[in-house]
């Protein structure tokens, strides 16, 4: 029953008197109950004993220098353990962006760090290795007032903790309205043509500089690693009209390539023709001056001849001449000594004759004793001369 129940005794808990005596608790001997209790566990005096008969071997410390040491010996390890949640690790992927009372003080690299705990310091870890990608696609106008359908894919990065953490509020969605506008202006600033068929790495790139660069203005900390534009298609209202000038511009393309090829096939054959006739011409130059030269080194050395025996050397031009004209011909004259006129014997028609008959010719007629050929050598008809 309670203590203050008709029967119970009427007993204070605290004290142990009756309820006539019953007043407020003893804090001094609450407090001395509870050292008592204290230093038993850490093995000071029994309750009611001293500290050399009945305490055992215990310590016998005053109740206050016991109480104070025990809580020095808690706060110490709660400071500890305070102390060890400042221990953190950063991974490879990861970058550790420390802050103090909130205010950005260092970033940190992979591996164990350490920094004074919670409120001091505090640190958020950002993952510098993860892509990011979002896709974007819209209608936009062309240069040449024509409508295209264009789908690209952003992919990026954190490049810098610190910036991404505190410069931007929203470095996300800051990527994602900055392509859009570059890649408005860039496509508005392209013709069609271009935009369908070679300019599509060339627009990549210039979309990738252009978002990078309102990147580093905006501070995002974030870095554009790629753009992939799919190929560019006119709205479904004039798909087959742009097939058809697609088709035109694919069958120009294959005959200039093909007129390209006849080109470089033709082009070396007629190079090499020309250097053929140019070296022949060389060649027929160089043999025509040589022999020019030849020819004007011989006529000096006659010349020279000449002019030391004149008889002599015009005798020996007119039998070179004479053997050099006549030596092709079947005709053979005989200057008939003292004769009228000179012996003609026609070769050329006996040997022709012989041929197509197979018959002997007969031998021809015998020259008188008379007429038998002078010692000296005959002399064939100058038929210039006689000309003249």
């Amino acid at each position: 029953m309670a203590w203050n129940e008709p029967g119970g005794g009427n007993k204070d808990p605290w004290s142990g008197k009756s309820g006539g005596d019953q007043g407020p608790p003893d804090l001094d001997e609450v407090v001395r109950k509870l050292q008592e209790k204290l230093g038993g566990l850490f093995g000071g005096n029994k309750p009611g004993g001293n500290g050399g008969a009945g305490g055992g071997g215990g310590f016998n410390l005053p109740g206050g220098a016991l109480a104070a040491r025990t809580v020095a010996i808690i706060i110490g390890v709660l400071v500890l353990v305070w102390l060890a949640t400042g221990l953190y690790i950063v991974a490879p992927a990861e970058r550790g962006v420390v802050m103090r009372f909130g205010k950005y003080l260092d970033t940190t690299d992979p591996g164990p760090h350490w920094l004074i705990p919670y409120p001091f310091e505090t640190v958020e870890k950002v993952n510098v290795d993860e892509v990011s990608t979002f896709s974007h696609q819209a209608a936009m106008l062309t240069k040449d007032e024509n409508i295209v359908d264009v789908e690209l894919t952003v992919q990026s990065l954190v490049q810098d903790p610190a910036q991404f953490l505190f410069q931007d509020q929203n470095p996300e969605r800051s990527i994602k309205d900055a392509t859009e506008t570059v890649v408005r202006k860039t496509i508005g600033g392209s013709k069609l043509d271009f935009i369908l068929t070679d300019g599509r790495e060339a627009i990549e790139t210039i979309i990738r500089e252009r978002v990078q660069e309102l990147m580093d203005l905006y501070k995002t900390g974030l870095k554009v690693t790629s753009v992939n534009m799919q190929p560019a298609k006119p709205p479904e209202q004039v798909k087959e009209a742009f097939d058809d000038a697609i088709k035109a511009r694919e069958d120009k393309q294959r005959s200039e390539n093909q007129a390209e090829a006849y080109s470089n096939q033709v082009l070396p054959q007629a190079r090499g023709e020309a250097a053929r006739i140019i070296a022949d011409a060389k060649a027929y130059r160089d043999k025509v001056v040589a022999e020019s030269e030849g020819e004007a080194s011989r006529f000096t050395s006659v010349l020279a001849a000449y002019l030391k025996a004149p008889e002599v050397t015009r005798e020996r031009l007119y039998l070179d001449t004479m053997q050099e004209v006549l030596s092709a011909t079947n005709k053979v004259v005989l200057d008939v000594k003292e004769g009228a006129s000179n012996l003609y014997l026609p070769l050329d028609q006996l040997m022709r004759h012989r041929q197509t008959t197979g018959v002997t010719a007969p031998p021809p007629p015998a020259v008188p004793a008379e007429a038998e050929p002078r010692p000296a050598v005959a002399r064939p008809v100058d038929r210039d001369r006689r000309a003249r």
